[in-house]
Order: structure tokens, then C-alpha cells, then sequence
């Protein structure tokens, strides 16, 4: 081959060769592929925080509450209300007061699986409209609350609750702002109250039956006679035992503040309504725990009320 030649072709373009032309070479830098490489990154980086967020909700806790209960009867609690039916501490965009129509679950995949010691329950609302308390929660998803119990003793139990709320579409997770949290937890303390009442209740009925039939038998080994007291004596007696009734009935008085209120069946929220009490109606208390009164209304109808709604009688 003649180098001259070579030269003149590589200094001028391609001789032809026979009469054809070779094909150019391209002279252009190859710098597609660092290009393609950058955009890959940079999409990896867009999308990778996009996707994080489909992932499941962090597995600490963000509510955590030491009872001083046995774990049997904390247990109990929690599964009543797991099947309430209810979520508490939030509403489904501007409807009631709470998110209806929940249901009990065995697990839920937005929470990763539990491997703590502890008993797991959850409860799940599907088709919710942006519910309040979970911050920029505005489109349909799923809500979920998941309820842990551990026991750490025998009369002292950890309770421990997660709600989040996951979008159908963008697959986003809104953490609960601890309104949910807080009030699932009073009402599992409701129930609670309420199962310790009826313990106290039934204590309290065993100890008047003793105590009665000690009464019984002291009076069949006394002597059948009776010293009844002069008429005067009875009588002062008999006004002051009434004095004093009314007295400690005053005490025990208190009204329905002027909003009103729902007398319930059971001291807690989601328990049906027995009757609506208006504004200034009197009720006498008859049982107190930290957060409901057990009262009688002036028709002798028995119920609860909350504490908060009503005040004392002037």
C-alpha cells in the first residue's frame, strides 16, 4: 500500500477505491454512553425516595403506656375494642366525630411483622377519605391501627399503639399525630374502669351478704326481747337520719352542662345511648372512676355520663 496515499486519505477523505467511495468514518467523540449513564442516576435518585415511601410504617411505637393491670384483663380490654368497629381520635374528612365501619385483623401489611414479645391486634378501616390527625392525608386509602400487649408483671401490663394511614394511588404513608393513639387507649382505660367496677361491685355485694347473715345469726342467739326507744328519741333520730340524707344527696347532685349529654349503657364511648339528657337536667352520682360518672336520673333510670359533662349544682 502506498503511504503517501494513506496519507492524502486520511488528510483529504476517502480516495475512491475502484471507482467506489469508502464510507465516512465519524470523527464525532463517543459520549453517549457517559450520558446515558448520568440520566440512569439521576432517575435512581428521584425514584428511590418515591418508592421508600411505600414501604411499611416505622416498627417503633410511637404510644407506649404502662397499666397497672393483669395482662388477662388488659387482653380483654383491647379485644373489645378492636371490635368496636370504631377508630377514635379521628374522623374520615368531614364527616363524624370518629371513622366507622373498621374492622378486627389478624395482621396488615402496612406494619411490619411483629417479632417483639407480646400479643398483636389490629384494627383496619379500607375506602377512608383523607381522615384529620394524619398530616397530608388528602386522598382515599387505608387506615390502620395495630394494638401491642406485654406483659411485664403480674399486675402491671404495657400497652402499646400505632396508627398510620397508607393513599390508594401514591402509596404513601401519613403517621398518626398521637390523637388516634391517645384516644384508643382511654378507651381501652374505659373498659378497664369498667371490668374493676364490676369486680368492686361484686366485692362489695359478697361482703353485704356476710355481713348480713352475721347480722342474722348475732340476732337468733340474743334473747327475743325488744327495748324500743321513747317516742322523743325516735323521733329526733329519725330527722336527723333524714337531714343527713339530704344533705349527702346534695353532695352527690350534679347537672348536665347547657351542650347536654348522651346517657350511656357502659363508661365508655362506644357504648349505645341509653337516653339524651338536656342542658340543667339533675342527675345524682352514684359511682365515680377517673373519667365517668354512674348516675341516676330523676326517673331512676341508671347510666353513665362523662365527668367533663356536668358540673355541680349551685
Amino acid at each position: 500500500m502506498d503511504p503517501i496515499a494513506d496519507r492524502a486519505e486520511t488528510a483529504t477523505g476517502p480516495r475512491p477505491r475502484n471507482g467506489v467511495f469508502a464510507p465516512r468514518k465519524s470523527l464525532q467523540p463517543k459520549t453517549r454512553l457517559p450520558h446515558a449513564i448520568l440520566s440512569l442516576l439521576v432517575l435512581l435518585f428521584v425514584v428511590q425516595p418515591l418508592y421508600s415511601k411505600t414501604k411499611n410504617a416505622d416498627p417503633q411505637s410511637n404510644f407506649s403506656m404502662e397499666v397497672s393491670a393483669p395482662e388477662s384483663e388488659v387482653l380483654e380490654a383491647v379485644s373489645d375494642v378492636v371490635n368496636n368497629e370504631m377508630i377514635q381520635g379521628s374522623k374520615e374528612y368531614n364527616r363524624d366525630k370518629y371513622v366507622e365501619k373498621a374492622s378486627a385483623a389478624t395482621s396488615s401489611p402496612l406494619f411490619p411483622t411483629w417479632t417483639e414479645p407480646g400479643k398483636v391486634f389490629y384494627k383496619v378501616r379500607t375506602n377512608c377519605l383523607a381522615p384529620v390527625n394524619f398530616k397530608g392525608s388528602n386522598d382515599e386509602g387505608t387506615l390502620a391501627v395495630r394494638y401491642v400487649v406485654q406483659s411485664k408483671g403480674p399486675q402491671q401490663t404495657i400497652v402499646r399503639i400505632d396508627a398510620v394511614f397508607v393513599e390508594d394511588v401514591r402509596r404513601v404513608v401519613h403517621r398518626s399525630n398521637g390523637s388516634v393513639e391517645t384516644a384508643e387507649y382511654k378507651e381501652i382505660q374505659d373498659h378497664l374502669d369498667a371490668m374493676e367496677l364490676e369486680k368492686k361491685e361484686a366485692a362489695e355485694s359478697e361482703q353485704h351478704r356476710q355481713e348480713v347473715l352475721a347480722q342474722r345469726s348475732l340476732e337468733q342467739k340474743k334473747a327475743p326481747e325488744q327495748v324500743s326507744a321513747p317516742p322523743e328519741t325516735a323521733q329526733i333520730s329519725a330527722e336527723s337520719l333524714e337531714q343527713h340524707v339530704q344533705n349527702l344527696r346534695h353532695e352527690l347532685e350534679r347537672l348536665v352542662k347547657a351542650s347536654g349529654a348522651q346517657l350511656k349503657s357502659a363508661p365508655f364511648s362506644s357504648a349505645s345511648n341509653l337516653k339524651s339528657l338536656n342542658g340543667g337536667t339533675e342527675v345524682v352520682i352514684l359511682i365515680v372512676t377517673p373519667y365517668w360518672y354512674g348516675v341516676e336520673t330523676d326517673d331512676g333510670q341508671h347510666g353513665w355520663i362523662i365527668r367533663s359533662q356536668l358540673e355541680p349544682v349551685p
